[in-house]
C-alpha cells in the first residue's frame, strides 16, 4: 500500500472509520506512518492525535476499541478507508457515532419500512393504519396474508407480465415484513441466520 503522507506536508492522511458490519461512517481521524504501522500491528485501530500530538490508540482510556478488519486506499494515495469492529460507542460523548447517530444496519427503504411498520402498530389506530387493523386481528391473519401473497407472487413468475411479478414481489416482501415483526424479529436476524450459513 503506497499511501502519499507527505501530500498536505504534515505527514497526515485522513482516516474514515466505518463499521464493517452496518457500513456506517463511524468517526474521522488522522493517521501518520507511525500509527498506520501500529495500526497493522495490533490490529487495534492508532491514529496520531494533533491535539495530544502524540500517537492514541482509540479507547486506549475508554476501552471502547476500534478492532481493525481491513484498510483500503483511495485511487489519489491519500485518504485511508479503515473498516473495524467496534467495541462499544465510538463518540468519546458516549454516542455511536461522532454524528449522534445509532449504529445499527441499514437496508435501505426496508428498514424505513420497518421502522414505519413498528410506528403504526404502537400507535394501534386500526381505523386509520392498515398494518394496525392486519396486526389487530393476530398473528394468524397476518401469516396468512403472507401465504396469500406468496400464492400470488408465484402465479405471477409464471406469467409473463413482469409489471404484475414486481407489484406482488412488493407485496410479498411488505407482508414478510409485518410477519416478522409479528414474531418479535427483523432483517437484521434473518441476515445473521443466512450470515450463518454462508461460512
Amino acid at each position: 500500500m503506497n499511501i502519499d503522507f507527505n501530500k498536505n506536508n504534515d505527514g497526515l492522511v485522513p482516516a474514515i472509520i466505518q463499521d464493517a458490519t452496518t457500513k456506517n461512517v463511524l468517526m474521522l481521524g488522522y493517521m501518520n506512518e507511525e500509527a498506520f504501522a501500529k495500526t497493522k500491528e495490533t490490529k487495534l485501530v492508532t491514529f496520531f492525535s494533533r491535539t495530544k500530538n502524540r500517537l492514541w490508540t482509540k479507547g486506549e482510556e475508554s476501552g471502547n476499541v476500534l478492532n481493525l478488519v481491513d484498510i483500503k486506499l483511495d485511487c489519489d494515495n491519500d485518504t485511508l478507508l479503515v473498516f473495524v469492529n467496534p467495541n462499544g460507542p465510538t463518540c468519546h460523548k458516549g454516542t455511536d457515532t461522532c454524528w449522534g447517530e445509532e449504529n445499527k444496519s441499514n437496508y435501505g427503504f426496508f428498514s424505513t419500512l420497518e421502522d414505519v411498520i413498528t410506528e403504526r402498530v404502537a400507535n394501534k389506530d386500526t381505523q386509520k393504519s392498515y398494518v394496525a387493523s392486519l396486526f389487530a386481528k393476530g398473528i394468524n391473519k397476518v401469516a396468512q396474508k403472507v401465504g396469500e401473497e406468496a400464492v400470488e407472487t408465484v402465479i405471477e413468475a409464471m406469467d409473463n407480465n413482469d409489471e404484475l411479478f414486481i407489484y406482488e414481489s412488493a407485496d410479498l416482501m411488505f407482508h414478510y415484513l409485518m410477519l416478522l415483526q409479528a414474531k418479535g424479529f427483523t432483517l437484521k436476524d434473518i441476515e445473521a441466520e443466512l450470515k450463518g450459513r454462508h461460512k
